[in-house]
């Protein structure tokens, strides 16, 4: 009997160039939801007190700032790390296609491909979902709207999509 192979629905938008210069808003879940990235420091009310890194979010923070360290042309902006997934801003930027410049990280897909291998590697573990996320940026309301969500999701993290109790 032959197995029946599934064919996964792709999440980009056809016929869009994902090298295009702009603002794109990513979240990447770990594998299984597990809540290995952060955790959130809460007082006696449920309040909301500090998001405190683990070490699996901390090799994630430490590889977003190696990647704008490494690239001029590709900047990892507002990020956040929670406990069982990321959201981040990336931009691209085109210009001097100088020798911190890869044209074929250009592209999204490839960017956070290499992200998630980097990272599972550092990591000695798959820790990613297989797909993630994405939402291209096209005005400054959208820009705000999405900083606000980052910056917010911390205090709502009960009422997240993704919550999981640690």
């Amino acid at each position: 009997m032959e197995k029946e192979i599934i064919k996964r629905k792709s999440l980009r938008i056809p016929e869009y160039n994902y090298s295009e210069e702009g603002l794109y808003f990513i979240t990447i879940c770990t594998k299984n939801r597990q809540c290995i990235l952060s955790k959130i420091i809460r007082d006696e009310q449920n309040n909301f007190i500090k998001l405190e890194l683990l070490p699996f979010g901390r090799i994630v923070e430490n590889n977003f700032l190696k990647t704008n360290k490494i690239y001029n042309d590709i900047k990892i902006r507002e990020y956040i790390i929670m406990p069982n997934h990321v959201h981040f801003i990336i931009e691209i930027v085109k210009g001097d296609m100088g020798k911190n410049t890869n044209p074929t990280l250009l592209k999204i897909p490839m960017l956070i491909s290499s992200l998630k291998r980097f990272i599972n590697k550092e990591c000695k573990k798959q820790i990613w979902q297989r797909n993630y996320y994405e939402h291209i940026i096209r005005n400054e309301r959208e820009h705000l709207k999405i900083l606000e969500y980052i910056q917010n999701n911390p205090y709502k993290w009960v009422y997240d999509k993704y919550y999981t109790k640690i």
